[in-house]
């Protein structure tokens, strides 16, 4: 139930600083976006599905605190991504 693997190399295309990127801060926070809406579409289907919940909620916190790191670094990177996800 993850990202294919194609999905993820557009996803990481749209932001890599350079080609072979795939850990800078706005790739990870574009790549945990997308499972976490997968991961939503998932939940809506399986509402007694309380594992799959509690993921969920683990990754909003750490979708929200890469959020306030790339806010904090690099305020020009997160425009580029609040851009890409409006």
């Amino acid at each position: 139930m993850g990202l294919k693997k194609e999905e993820k190399e557009k996803i990481m295309s749209l932001i890599q600083r350079h080609e072979k990127d795939t850990g800078s801060p706005e790739v990870q926070f574009l790549l945990l976006n997308a499972r976490i809406n997968l991961l939503e579409e998932y939940h809506k289907k399986n509402p007694k599905d309380n594992q799959s919940y509690r993921t969920l909620l683990k990754l909003y916190a750490k979708r929200r605190k890469l959020r306030n790191y790339i806010i904090e670094n690099y305020p020009e990177a997160f425009k580029k991504i609040r851009d890409l996800l409006a």
